[in-house]
């Protein structure tokens, strides 16, 4: 596989977006490989998107990587529990970002299943492998993805996403609206999810 550059994100982010889908999260961990097909994300659209952390400008701690160089990671905390991966795209003081929502586990899956459920993988129920990675929180659990790796450049070794140079797969992508965002107004209808049709990965159909 081919570690993606970071041409790729410096684009329109409902662009990468929905390119960003069939490509490969991979991540480095006790001498392992972590990989994972990304199967839905959903683009948040800055200073003009209620759903978005940078909407009106907004710029504090939290966010400030949103407004740096694409081809970030930012990494936030939700309900006081749960973490959250993003990649930022397009161009410095433009904060936008993409969420990857949800994964379809491919290699490392012992070590997915004890950084998730704390058991082997041999003792998960057929429910608890599919439920591995179909969530945002439930990727950042398998893949011990934390606010530690906030900022973190994905062009580098430790997590990148990757792509198959040959033997593409060919699959039809769903572009519907996003998930969970009921206090963004009008914006909670734009069209700005994107998931693989019929994938059993994808977190909401």
């Amino acid at each position: 596989m081919k570690k993606l550059k970071r041409s790729f994100y410096s684009r329109n982010t409902l662009q990468v977006a929905e390119e960003l889908l069939g490509k490969y999260l991979v991540r480095k961990l006790q001498d392992k490989l972590l990989i994972g097909k990304i199967v839905e994300v959903e683009a948040y659209m800055g200073e003009d998107d209620k759903a978005a952390h940078s909407y009106g400008g907004r710029r504090t701690e939290r966010n400030e990587v949103m407004y740096g160089e694409a081809a970030h990671i930012y990494v936030y905390f939700i309900y006081g529990m749960h973490y959250c991966f993003n990649v930022i795209t397009e161009r410095v003081n433009v904060p936008r970002g993409v969420l990857v929502r949800a994964l379809e586990p491919i290699e490392g899956l012992e070590l997915m299943a004890l950084n998730r459920y704390k058991k082997s993988l041999e003792e998960l129920t057929n429910r608890e492998v599919k439920n591995l990675t179909n969530g945002p929180a439930k990727l950042c659990a398998a893949f011990n993805i934390t606010r530690d790796h906030n900022g973190m450049d994905i062009c580098k070794d430790e997590i990148y996403i990757a792509e198959e140079e040959k033997n593409k797969e060919n699959f039809e992508v769903v572009r519907t609206t996003r998930i969970n965002i009921d206090y963004a107004e009008e914006a909670r209808f734009y069209p700005w999810r994107f998931y693989i049709k019929d994938n059993p990965y994808v977190s909401k159909k």
